[in-house]
């Protein structure tokens, strides 16, 4: 499967890096239009089985869709731009973040771009006290957020002041565009959070129950932010 990242040269550059490690990925330049409207947009763009779009111009992703090829949108424009794309191209998925994306889309080729990234999955070694002896991403961000902030845990201990160390990291590392609430920085530190205590809970069940109120306000906070 060829993925096409589409950019402005703004965004994306890191997902490009990324994600070309696993799958043949073409990195595709298009215009960032001065204008509010833009008319007649020209778009040529090499054959690819799906484009990742991180441009900030509304009318050029709609250039993008317009090719009726899966389109995951990296950032997005809200609701209102969402409906009227899919008018057009159904096949798109505009997720919260791209750490938030799964692989039970009605899309067979973004799932099989969602088996290797999108919403975190570890395998965790913990002992019983708490300190996280060894961690593997077996799923993460296409930005690389994943692994950089995970590689810094083996030899800390599970505490809510850790945890929330472990959500800043993944902002600095996070390459999500701050563009109204598009894509959220904060939304991707508190999922990581909760997929990685998620993991713990499952090698350590005792270590998860004793953080059980901070994952519980983690949890509302989650819900508050994707619900906005």
């Amino acid at each position: 499967m060829k993925i096409g990242i589409v950019s402005d040269e703004k965004f994306g550059d890191r997902a490009f890096e990324i994600i070309s490690e696993k799958f043949p990925t073409e990195w595709i330049l298009a215009p960032f239009p001065q204008s509010i409207m833009v008319d007649d947009l020209e778009l040529t763009l090499p054959e690819c089985d799906l484009y990742i779009s991180y441009v900030r111009h509304p009318d050029v992703a709609l250039a993008i869709i317009d090719k009726m090829k899966p389109v995951i949108l990296g950032v997005s424009f809200g609701p209102g731009f969402l409906r009227q794309a899919k008018a057009i191209n159904e096949n798109i998925v505009a997720p919260p973040t791209m750490c938030s994306l799964e692989d039970n889309t009605w899309v067979p080729e973004i799932n099989e771009f969602a088996k290797v990234f999108g919403k975190p999955v570890f395998d965790v070694q913990v002992s019983d006290d708490g300190t996280i002896e060894n961690v593997r991403v077996i799923r993460g961000s296409p930005c690389g957020s994943t692994d950089a902030a995970s590689a810094e845990l083996p030899g800390t201990k599970i505490t809510p002041e850790q945890l929330q160390h472990y959500g800043l990291r993944i902002c600095h590392f996070c390459r999500a565009p701050r563009l109204g609430k598009t894509c959220d920085k904060e939304v991707s530190g508190l999922l990581h959070i909760r997929e990685l205590m998620r993991s713990v809970d499952a090698q350590v069940p005792e270590v998860a129950e004793r953080l059980k109120s901070f994952t519980d306000e983690m949890e509302t906070m989650i819900i508050q932010k994707m619900s906005h």
